[in-house]
Parts: C-alpha cells; sequence; structure tokens
C-alpha cells in the first residue's frame, strides 16, 4: 500500500511551534498598541477612514476593531472578544481587549523559554479562578426590594461611569437620567430594540430629549398632505404592507385595444381597483395610516379630505416598533381591514424637532416602548453619542438584570 500524499492548497502556511506562538502574540501586541490610547477618561478618540472613504470618529473599542481590517487569524480572536463583550456588556469593550493583550505579553517570555503551551494555559484558568473568588469577594449586591431611590441612584452612577470616557462625558449626568429613565420606562424583559434612538443634526446636546413612546421621521409625503389633521386623542391606526399608488401599467403590462372607449374602461378599473381600497381603509374606522410602501398623491388627498393622516415608506423597522407598541397587524391587502386588526394609542401628533418633523405616538396600550431623539453638530458626533448610549443602555440593563456591582478605580 502506498501511503496516501495530502497536498495541501497553494499558498497555505504551515508553520507551527514556538516560532508561530511568538508570531500570534506579536501580530496581537500590535492591535492592542493600535486601540491602547483611547482606554479611559483621557483616552484619545481614533479617526478611521474605510476603503470607500467613509471617516468615523470613535472611541468605542467594539466599533474600532470592527472597522480596522485585521487580516491575522490570531489578532482576529481579538476582535471578536470585542464583539462579544459588546453584545453582552455593552461597555468595556476596549478594556478587554487590553486585558488579553497584557496576559499574552506576560506569557511571552515563558513561551521563548520553551514552557508547554499546555501548562500556561493551566496557569491561566487557575489565575481566573482567583479573580473570580476575589471579585465576588468585592461585589455589591443590591436588594431588590430596596429603596427605588437607591437603585435609581446606583443606576445613573452606572451609566455616568460607561460615559465618563466617552465624547459627551461632559455631559454624562444630563445623559445617565435619561438612559435610566429609557430602560425603566420597558417591560421586565427589557428588550433592547423597543429602544429606538433617532438623530437630528443642529441643536446643543442638552436638547436631546426622551419621548415616552414610538417615535420617528415624517416620511416622503405626496401633494394634499398639509391638509391632513396633525394630532389625535385616542386614534386607531391600520399599518400596512400595500401600495396606494396608481402604476404606470405600461410599465408591467402591454395592453393592445382598438378604440377609445376600450382604454378608457382600462383607465377606469385602475381607478376602481385604488378607490375600493381607499374606501375599505376609511370604513374600518383608522384615523392614522402607516405603510411599508409607498402612499400616492390621489390616496393622500383622499385621506386628508376624510381627515385621516397617512405616512408612505416606513422604515420596517420603525413599523414594527409601532407594531409592537400599539398592537394590530401589518396587513398585506384592504379586504381584510376592521377594528380587530388596527393597533390603538392613547395620542399622536406630528411635531417639530428642529430642522426635521417628527410623527409620535404616546400612551401604546400592548408594550412600553421609549424614543431617544438626539442633537448635535456634525453626523460623526451624533454617531458616536448614538455608540456611546447604547454602551450606556447596555449597562443598566445589565445591573437591572445582574444583583450586583463591582466598584472599579
Amino acid at each position: 500500500m502506498q501511503p496516501q500524499i495530502l497536498l495541501l492548497k497553494e499558498g497555505t502556511d504551515t508553520s507551527q511551534g514556538k516560532p508561530q506562538l511568538i508570531s500570534n502574540i506579536n501580530a496581537c501586541q500590535s492591535i492592542v498598541d493600535a486601540v491602547r490610547t483611547t482606554l479611559g477618561p483621557r483616552g484619545m478618540d481614533k479617526l478611521i477612514v474605510d476603503s470607500n472613504g467613509k471617516a468615523t470618529i470613535s472611541n468605542d473599542g467594539a466599533t474600532i476593531m470592527k472597522l480596522l481590517d485585521i487580516v491575522h487569524p490570531a489578532a482576529k480572536t481579538l476582535v471578536d472578544i470585542a464583539k462579544s463583550q459588546d453584545a453582552e456588556v455593552g461597555d468595556g469593550t476596549t478594556s478587554v481587549v487590553l486585558l488579553a493583550g497584557e496576559i499574552l505579553k506576560q506569557l511571552k517570555g515563558y513561551v521563548e523559554e520553551g514552557v508547554h503551551p499546555r501548562i500556561l494555559i493551566k496557569a491561566i484558568r487557575k489565575s481566573l479562578q482567583l479573580c473570580m473568588e476575589k471579585i465576588n469577594e468585592m461585589a455589591v449586591h443590591i436588594e431588590k426590594q430596596s429603596e427605588d431611590d437607591q437603585q435609581r441612584a446606583l443606576l445613573e452612577k452606572c451609566a455616568a461611569t460607561a460615559l465618563s470616557s466617552k465624547l459627551i462625558h461632559q455631559q454624562k449626568d444630563f445623559f445617565a437620567k435619561m438612559v435610566v429613565d429609557a430602560v425603566l420606562s420597558l417591560d421586565d424583559l427589557l428588550p433592547l430594540n423597543m429602544i429606538g434612538i433617532k438623530k437630528v443634526s443642529g441643536g446643543s446636546l442638552e436638547e436631546s430629549q426622551l419621548v415616552a413612546g414610538v417615535a420617528f421621521k415624517k416620511t416622503f409625503s405626496y401633494a394634499g398632505f398639509e391638509m391632513a389633521p396633525k394630532s389625535y386623542n385616542n386614534c386607531k391606526i391600520a399599518l400596512l404592507n400595500i401600495e396606494l399608488e396608481l402604476k404606470a401599467e405600461r410599465d408591467n403590462a402591454e395592453i393592445r385595444v382598438d378604440n377609445v372607449k376600450e382604454y378608457q374602461k382600462v383607465v377606469d378599473a385602475e381607478w376602481q381597483i385604488l378607490y375600493k381600497k381607499l374606501n375599505k381603509i376609511h370604513e374600518s374606522g383608522a384615523n392614522v395610516v402607516l405603510s411599508k410602501l409607498p402612499i400616492g398623491d390621489v390616496a393622500t388627498q383622499y385621506f386628508a379630505d376624510r381627515d385621516m393622516f397617512c405616512a408612505g415608506r416606513v422604515p420596517e423597522e420603525d413599523l414594527k416598533r409601532t407594531l409592537k407598541a400599539c398592537g394590530g397587524a401589518v396587513m398585506t391587502t384592504a379586504n381584510d381591514i376592521n377594528a380587530s386588526v388596527l393597533g390603538q394609542c392613547e395620542y399622536f401628533e406630528e411635531r417639530q424637532i428642529g430642522s426635521e418633523r417628527f410623527n409620535i405616538f404616546q400612551g401604546c396600550p400592548n408594550a412600553r416602548t421609549c424614543t431617544l431623539i438626539l442633537r448635535g453638530g456634525a453626523e460623526q458626533f451624533l454617531e458616536e453619542t448614538e455608540r456611546s448610549l447604547h454602551d450606556a443602555i447596555m449597562i443598566v440593563r445589565r445591573t437591572i438584570k445582574h444583583d450586583s456591582v463591582v466598584a472599579g478605580k
């Protein structure tokens, strides 16, 4: 029997042993050095420009690690560490990368001396056990039944700590209160997707506000929109995935007619189909009509004449949040629309915030939700503010779910 020969793919690197371990540690060290200066209250922000020329200014470890185009497979594990920390805890993404890098740095000397990796891993596991015991000793337990004021003060401190190294650290007290209000306004499971964050350029950071309900930017609208009412009490909401617009049928089909009357019948049939849909929506008793697809000028005018508000091309994320908060169902046909599939809320209004107009639904009965509307100067600044608040929100959620906190230095 001839021995089987395995041919590796061309370009495959089969290096192993001590040199490869040292190479891996060195690669991780270079990544650590790239993010080291962002740590702490005096940490510096990084300006990263991607291949498309889009610039991102950030202090968030996970964001920087994602944007760095890392090729080395061992160094990529550090990116995974930062991502998992961001998903699970929210804050401390830079810290975990630096900690991992420092442990590797300390082990490098032992690897060079020929100590087997198994022995090193055993030592790390032992040190991890000792660290966990020490952390549990130092942890401060929060009594769930303790006074609400005490718990709130602690949550605000946790949020402020998460914000202290961010770009918005000067307004950390203002935002810490807002973040705690946002998380406490949710249901017991604290679903992250029920906190919406919207950005409006212009104004100062202090003009940012928390809306107790669903809010999204006014969508593209056709003629006749200004005639529609801008506020309702106890409104009923129709959520649709229907296009309420006259389509140019020549784009979709070919119709051959031999006289004008036949052509007129085709045009009339098209109008009748649209009017039947609009009439059924009106008869359902809805005041507000939201659709994922466009609502044309005929439909806009039709709804405005009947004191109904409509918005087409609503982003899917906002439609889903409205559905969860206000109830009802997203309908794909106008035939089955009735009172049972309509969402409800206590108050709806369209409000001007800075240069944008927002549609706001408050007093939603099904699920508790809120929206943070952020104000600020440049777009990059607002994006970094959003990332900072995401970290703070995650920390407050985690503090509520777990009953212990460890103070840091």
